[in-house]
């Protein structure tokens, strides 16, 4: 088939919507599909390449200076008189199409597309959807996003947030009702944000595995290399976290609780790997807290070391709130590592409390860090998680994904032929 999918955030941007679509589209392709990429150039000119077998088609874009392009590292705040100024600009910021009406419309029209499948609300996956309907394009749509994964970062006031969030969900659920198919990342996603507002909603919806790549993350001891090029103390109770490092992804709380862990576990670490706009409030928390000498950051790795450094840590922890499955959640499982995190979002469904991790309500200090410390001192609760993670990250197959994303796709081209 000729494939095309359209993205607001594309590799090699760091977060869950940008890795799926990369991985989505270079499995595709190498299964034998023919596959292009709409996406914002992150240079703000148009142009297009050939990206891992796919066709990539960087549409013109303007920079956001609001938001860092995780791409680039967040430099440290600019002080004056030994303070820290507030960060009003990133110098890399965030590149966003604004008006691709045209460019999508040249893209697809040459392009030709058998199915086309969106990724995101923005302005491209809005012109995605006018080309299809007017053009009679099967039209596929997975659904990423929380309303709280907008709204949380602006930490509006209650009163605020509760009619926002409401006008967001409403948004999302008529663009899907658009489209001819709509996935979700998990059942729970579905049942939250679909279900609760299933009036007139007559399109198929399903949920589909954003999956990993199983034979890149395998259990086992990180090389020694790893642990001197990023100077981590070997044989230590490892907490590691790999993610994007911004104020939703909750990292903060797992501070508190670590510094709770390291008066049972004083030898304890925690491994930080990811960059954003929240790393110099973390390292600054991290003084106040007195973990300089325990917590390691390592900012932005990408892969092949990226897969080594999940075999240093002895557990995953996250206190996030706004994932609709979580990427790195699955990633993390298919290590092999026992898993702490918060029941929100759809999180629940890779980890699955006493069964390969401990699940805990949101903002719980206390609560996450007896979780650690539970696994971190009692070895056959840990081995017995560790199994259990690699028994769940195997149903998150990346050919699982691919397989049934082609089964989706040919239906909906088939019922477009009938």
């Amino acid at each position: 088939m000729k494939i095309a999918i359209a993205t607001a955030v594309y590799y090699p941007m760091t977060n869950g919507v940008a890795t799926f679509s990369h991985n989505l589209a270079t499995g595709l392709a190498r299964r034998g599909h023919e596959v292009m990429v709409i996406c914002p150039s992150q240079i703000g000119k148009s142009h297009t390449a050939n990206i891992d077998g796919v066709r990539t088609v960087f549409l013109k874009s303007i920079e956001l200076p609001v938001y860092p392009d995780q791409i680039n590292p967040v430099p440290p705040k600019k002080k004056l008189f030994g303070k820290e100024l507030p960060r009003v600009i990133y110098k890399n910021g965030l590149h966003a199409s604004v008006t691709p009406g045209n460019e999508v419309k040249k893209a697809l029209s040459r392009f030709r597309p058998d199915v086309i499948h969106c990724q995101t609300s923005d302005p491209i996956g809005l012109a995605v959807v006018r080309y299809a309907h007017k053009h009679e394009v099967p039209l596929i749509t997975t659904e990423h996003n929380y309303p709280d994964v907008i709204t949380d970062p602006l930490k509006l006031p209650k009163i605020a947030k509760k009619p926002v969030d409401a006008m967001l969900a409403a948004y999302f659920v008529g663009r899907q009702k658009k489209s001819d198919y709509v996935t979700m990342p998990t059942q729970l996603a579905i049942d939250d944000l679909i279900f609760k507002r299933k009036k007139n909603f007559k399109v198929p919806v399903e949920a589909v595995s954003n999956g990993v790549d199983l034979s890149a993350f395998k259990p086992g001891k990180a090389p020694a290399a790893i642990y001197e090029k990023y100077h981590i103390p070997k044989g230590c109770p490892t907490v590691l976290y790999v993610g994007r490092v911004d104020p939703e992804k909750q990292i903060g709380i797992v501070l508190k609780a670590f510094k709770k862990v390291l008066a049972k576990i004083p030898e304890a670490i925690f491994v930080v790997v990811g960059d954003g706009v929240d790393r110099a409030n973390l390292v600054k928390q991290t003084s106040k807290l007195g973990l300089e000498d325990s917590v390691y950051f390592l900012g932005r790795v990408m892969p092949p070391e990226l897969y080594e450094l999940y075999k240093v840590g002895d557990l995953f922890a996250t206190a996030s709130e706004i994932e609709t499955q979580g990427i790195v959640l699955i990633e993390a499982a298919a290590t092999g590592l026992p898993l702490v995190a918060v029941d929100k979002g759809a999180v629940r469904e890779v980890c699955q409390n006493g069964k390969n991790g401990v699940l805990c309500v949101p903002k719980d200090v206390d609560g996450i860090a007896a979780g650690i410390t539970k696994i971190l001192r009692k070895p056959e609760i840990q081995a017995a998680y560790a199994k259990k993670s690699l028994e769940i990250a195997k149903t998150h197959d990346i050919n699982r994904t691919l397989e049934r994303f082609e089964e989706i796709y040919k239906e909906v081209l088939e019922k477009s032929i009938e």
